[in-house]
């Protein structure tokens, strides 16, 4: 699902003139949920004040300038309002001691002048070049959407005919590797997979490093077609065993794969990593409860969440029209905001700007089509096999509701050959963890448990 970052948007920014020298760059480090993001603050003196740009190195962000700054008394003070950001520090000499603050969330950040690099992240699992087996960057074009879509095809050997699966990676976007976290886990997949003799294609985004496309407008309907474009290449290349040709989908990929496979007979098998059996709007209420309920949300914190986000998913669910969908959301989140004061708002952002940015979100295409869509018919018309897997500490697609779900339809649909598997200490990236939230992902060394790769490589392996 979604992974969480700092949203840092482009504004405009003043700064009050002082006598301290505070321009230059300033660099911090943000640790948030696990993840630690460099965040530098470039503060150039002009004929009026000064004039500031931020950069977030490891969001690829550069030169974002800022809402307003106010730089008193040795006080920094930089907002951005319509993000609900705001970093508050005292100046002294070369260094800036300060809080970084987002929605009512505050995390302590310094600043100095010197710039900072990240501790290198362990990852005993990814493999190391040269790999023993044959690795080939490869385009392949989706006709439907008329882009290119570029990506890696690893083969056991350079000359052969083996069996081969296309991977399908989760909600945002991601490159080749499914790269999120410090974590590379299609890169480590694939690497298993090949060295155990089956070949791996895997491939960027639409929108996403090298592959064309627009990946703001996507719904899950257009990353199918996009799989579909993916297996209709594989057909043309002669290293492939044409009647075993498979696809392993981690998350959203696990609600797409059967997408595909439902339509295609040229699909022999799939695999369900985390994939979901009930429908999008269940799917988030339940998520949302269940990570609120781990970080020590309060029962009476959860259930106000729950009743306004219900309400906003019935209210998608029910109409079509985006503009006529605009107006319902904005009037019932005022409405809302008018009962309940002391909301969550970000301090320093107007009623009018919190309710359209929640409502930009909502109105997401990806999201629209998410909240409305049930997995269930599609599973019903797979009638391949199917192996499904979940962790059970996963509280994204928690296997308790999914993997039942997922099971139901596609008996009901008459495909007997389903195995489903829970694995009791794996998260939702298939990692051995504690508490399974978010938070931890980035903080394990292990990017995919060597137990679930091995049952994935048995249970492929079978015919």
């Amino acid at each position: 699902m979604k992974k969480t970052t700092f949203l840092f948007l482009i504004v405009l920014m003043t700064l009050t003139v002082s006598a301290q020298n505070i321009t230059g760059h300033w660099n911090g480090v943000l640790k948030v949920s696990g993840i630690q993001l460099r965040v530098v603050f470039n503060i150039t003196k002009t004929d009026t004040g000064y004039t500031s740009t931020m950069d977030s190195p490891d969001q690829g962000a550069k030169g974002i300038p800022v809402t307003s700054t106010s730089f008193e008394n040795s006080i920094l003070d930089l907002k951005v309002s319509n993000a609900g950001i705001e970093y508050k520090g005292e100046y002294n000499s070369d260094s800036i001691t300060g809080t970084f603050t987002q929605r009512g969330q505050s995390l302590p950040m310094n600043l100095k002048r010197d710039s900072i690099e990240k501790p290198k992240l362990i990852r005993p699992q990814e493999p190391v070049k040269p790999y023993p087996y044959y690795s080939e960057e490869v385009t392949f074009r989706n006709l439907k959407a008329n882009l290119l879509l570029s990506g890696t095809l690893t083969l056991p050997e350079k000359e052969g005919n083996f069996p081969v699966v296309v991977l399908i990676s989760g909600s945002g976007p991601q490159n080749r590797d499914e790269e999120l976290l410090g974590h590379k886990p299609f890169l480590v997949l694939s690497d298993y997979l090949t060295r155990n003799g089956i070949a791996v294609l895997r491939y960027d985004d639409r929108g996403v490093a090298k592959s064309e496309g627009d990946f703001k407008t996507a719904t899950s309907l257009d990353f199918a077609s996009d799989v579909e474009a993916a297996v209709s290449y594989l057909k043309t290349r002669k290293e492939i065993d044409k009647k075993k040709i498979g696809i392993i989908g981690h998350s959203e990929g696990g609600l797409i794969a059967p997408m595909v496979a439902s339509k295609s007979k040229d699909v022999s098998f799939i695999v369900l990593l985390a994939g979901t059996g009930i429908p999008g709007n269940q799917l988030l209420l339940l998520q949302q409860e269940l990570i609120g309920k781990a970080s020590g949300v309060s029962e009476s914190d959860l259930q106000k969440t729950h009743e306004i986000n219900s309400a906003v998913f019935d209210l998608v669910i029910k109409c079509n029209n985006t503009d006529t969908l605009r107006k319902e959301l904005t009037g019932f989140l005022v409405q809302k905001l008018k009962e309940s004061p002391d909301s969550q708002k970000p301090a320093g952002v107007s009623d009018t700007d919190f309710v359209k940015l929640q409502v930009d979100q909502i109105l997401n295409p990806w999201m629209q089509y998410f909240i409305r869509y049930n997995p269930a018919p599609a599973l019903e018309k797979v009638n391949c096999r199917v192996l499904a897997l979940n962790g059970g500490k996963d509280l994204q697609v928690p296997p308790g509701e999914n993997l039942p779900a997922i099971k139901a339809a596609l008996l009901k649909g008459g495909n007997k050959n389903v195995t489903t598997k829970e694995f009791s200490n794996l998260n939702h990236l298939f990692q051995e963890c504690k508490t399974g939230l978010p938070a931890e992902y980035a903080q394990i060394e292990q990017t995919f448990s060597p137990t679930a790769l091995e049952e994935i490589v048995k249970w492929i392996k079978l015919k």
